[in-house]
């Protein structure tokens, strides 16, 4: 069938999507982006936040008008389908078909009976239909969540932390690389407590060095939460050739007693003490976390404290976000609520601060020559964009916009002067390619 697919939600959700496409693909199905063409379309749910779960429902409803043309079928899987799959039966039925999480490992003999016979019984776990750019790739080394935050409902999606065998992972690496990707990112939903339930250790630093070896151009770590960074990741991430310096930490606040009632490990002074670690180990370490404001029971005092944090450990990148009610989970009860209006406020006057932050640390790159993945050109102004280091990918941070007196194709590593800082982006020139 020519069968189109929607992917919403984060970058573990797209690792997904791309396994799926890979199944469909080796099945002798069409993949269509234009969703009029379709027979059938699969849409990839995020049900994680109230605005994610309202993206993921509208677009449900979106493509179900397609079945006025030629769609047969419309098929929805993902977190919202993991948690609300009788719901989403029951209400919408236009859906022909809820499959959730659970159901992944026997997915190509769900879809079967939808679509038309093929001969893969299972995901394969090391293929993947690269949806985004093809230098760039996410791989996903655990699924689920064993820290039960209280306003997280992952675990209740996604069940406890499954960490993948290092094999497994390798082998999706190597196939990663057989089909051209330079810059290789790590992500979990805890990437710090990988190995520790199948193999009863923290064995991250372990996977760091072995996937090292296999010589990407840069690999990235996210989502490393500061109580778990262990000396041994440290180590390996200061010895290796590819691994770049950039801690993803997500702190979530910087009071001690919103920490515990977030039931986060750890306090203020252990986050210092390790990110006073980092810096002296890694001089050049870009650090970035995000922040949840207007958490039940936080005060005026509270949020001061967490301002004062902030300019105290001046973040590379920073992320911040109003706290979002998600049930079943143990904060959806927590009193008292902080006014959504006072939340709101609160994090406009956060991230003006870091705005101010983040174009002073900018300023102090002009000058520099930097290394550049070049993402794009530009042909209406003539000028070329990418990523540096201290950049992620998929636009959670910023970028390089620069023009160059020759060609570059996008994929490519080049250096950069900083000639302009901006709040967030840097402006430059092409010193070398």
């Amino acid at each position: 069938m020519k069968v189109g697919f929607v992917s919403l939600g984060c970058c573990k959700n797209l690792v997904d999507s791309e396994q799926i496409l890979a199944m469909l693909k080796s099945e002798g199905h069409e993949i269509v982006g234009n969703p009029k063409q379709a027979e059938a379309i699969l849409i990839n749910t995020c049900g994680f936040i109230v605005p994610a779960k309202e993206e993921s429902l509208k677009t449900i409803f979106e493509m179900a008008q397609y079945k006025k043309n030629n769609l047969k079928r419309l098929i929805v899987c993902g977190c919202l389908a993991q948690r609300y799959q009788h719901e989403l039966e029951k209400e919408i039925p236009e859906i022909d078909a809820v499959i959730p999480i659970r159901d992944y490992d026997h997915l190509a003999q769900r879809l079967k009976p939808l679509l038309g016979e093929g001969d893969q019984s299972l995901m394969a776990k090391s293929e993947r239909v690269l949806s985004g750019n093809p230098w760039q790739a996410y791989i996903k080394i655990s699924d689920g969540c064993s820290n039960h935050c209280a306003y997280c409902a992952i675990p209740l999606i996604r069940g406890e932390q499954k960490s993948r065998p290092i094999e497994d992972i390798l082998k999706e690496a190597e196939f990663l690389q057989s089909i051209g990707v330079k810059e290789l990112t790590l992500i979990a939903q805890d990437t710090t407590k990988y190995g520790l339930d199948n193999y009863g250790d923290y064995k991250l630093g372990e996977l760091i060095r072995r996937i090292d070896a296999l010589d990407f151009h840069w690999i990235r770590i996210l989502y490393m939460y500061p109580d778990e960074i262990v000396d041994d990741v440290l180590e390996a991430m200061k010895n290796s050739r590819h691994v770049l310096p950039y801690f993803d930490i997500p702190m979530q606040h910087a009071n001690d007693r919103l920490l515990k009632a977030m039931n986060r490990r750890g306090t203020k002074a252990d986050a210092l003490a390790r990110i006073k670690q980092i810096r002296s180990m890694f001089p050049d370490a870009t650090l970035r976390t995000t922040m949840i404001v207007g958490f039940p029971g936080e005060s005026e005092a509270d949020f001061e404290e967490l301002m004062d944090f902030v300019k105290e450990v001046r973040w590379d990148r920073f992320g911040a976000f109003t706290f979002s009610k998600e049930e079943d989970t143990p904060a959806y009860d927590m009193m008292p609520e902080v006014p959504a209006e006072i939340a709101q406020e609160r994090l406009d006057r956060l991230m003006a601060l870091q705005k101010e932050i983040s174009h002073e640390k900018n300023q102090e790159k002009i000058g520099r020559l930097i290394e550049v993945l070049v993402e794009e050109k530009d042909a209406l102004h003539n000028t070329y964009h990418g990523r540096s280091r201290a950049d992620a990918p998929d636009g959670v941070d910023g970028q390089v916009i620069f023009t160059s007196d020759h060609d570059i194709e996008p994929g490519t590593f080049v250096m950069v002067e900083v000639t302009e800082a901006r709040d967030y982006d840097l402006v430059g020139i092409c010193r070398e390619s």
